[in-house]
């Protein structure tokens, strides 16, 4: 009969019998990482139980930190190297009022005859030529309009430019997203800061007036810490006026490519285009500003 003591370590020792330590890792051998540790715990597990682990956990950090800055340029380098080819193919001639003017006949009859296959073709080539920065969606628009109406061609426009502006913006963000935040400080990170807390009104703003090229607003939100969503609800909101006013103008687009032709010119976006137009889209983007103006007198005024 085991005393009281003894019995209770005789229980103990049944049911949770002690096992053997590990003998201790040879010199210059690597230590396996225990399973579900952490990179850092596996660090300093090999750190103290054997150098040469402890080097090739770090080694093996530093891969992957030099991997994931590889991999976040390369889709901006397909983007570049995408709009390379497409000019070295001679793309661009198929996106101007140019070929619209001597194919237009051709194209109409082609969408008469297969009308859903050239609305899902023309949204297809519209977000690879955005999302490629090709600088030819004014003239895409005037297409749409053109052949498929302002209602219409000015819908898929809407929802195809959004997509390919979405695509680039992703791009950039992946390549460039942090430059900014870390190497601009004093007025320059107070004027990013201002952007970044009123990113909607600043791009919607962008976005409605015709100051700057479409390509460049779809890649400078990149460089703030602009999120998807606000981007993607401001760049459909803000597409939404010059979208339809160009596709409306596309819709009659005949009468000034016929008169571009009987001229002897080549018809450009300006025979198109009328200062009202250019003023009302100003007009619009100052309408934009409103409410980050509102709230930066707020936070300026007393208390």
């Amino acid at each position: 009969m085991l005393a009281g003591g003894g019995r209770v370590r005789h229980l103990l020792c049944m049911t949770h019998p002690i096992r053997p330590a590990p003998p201790p890792a040879a010199a210059g051998s690597p230590t396996l990482r225990p399973k579900g540790a952490s990179n850092r715990a596996w660090t300093r597990y090999g750190s103290e139980g054997n150098p040469a682990g402890a080097e090739i956990a770090m080694d093996a950090q530093d891969g992957e930190r030099r991997s994931g800055r590889v991999g976040r340029y390369v889709p901006i380098v397909l983007v570049i190297a995408g709009l390379a080819f497409g000019y070295a193919m001679g793309w661009q001639r198929y996106l101007s009022l140019t070929y619209l003017a001597e194919s237009r006949d051709v194209l109409k009859a082609y969408v008469a005859q297969h009308y859903a296959l050239s609305l899902v073709f023309f949204a297809a080539v519209y977000v690879l030529a955005v999302a490629f920065s090709f600088p030819a969606a004014t003239v895409l628009t005037i297409f749409g309009g053109f052949l498929f109406g302002w209602l219409v061609g000015g819908t898929v426009v809407a929802f195809a430019a959004t997509a390919g502006a979405t695509l680039l913006f992703i791009a950039a963000r992946s390549a460039f997203g942090d430059i900014l935040c870390q190497r601009v400080s004093g007025k320059a990170a107070k004027l990013a800061r201002g952007f970044e807390e009123n990113a909607f009104s600043y791009l919607l703003a962008l976005r409605l007036a015709p100051i700057f090229p479409f390509f460049f607003v779809n890649i400078a939100p990149a460089l703030f810490d602009v999120r998807l969503r606000t981007y993607v609800a401001a760049t459909f909101l803000g597409i939404l006026p010059g979208t339809f006013a160009y596709s409306y103008l596309g819709e009659g687009v005949d009468s000034v490519l016929v008169a571009a032709q009987e001229a002897g010119r080549e018809p450009s976006v300006h025979d198109l285009v009328t200062p009202k137009i250019v003023l009302a889209f100003a007009l619009l983007a100052l309408v934009a500003l409103i409410p980050a103006v509102v709230r930066k007198l707020r936070r300026a005024g007393p208390g």
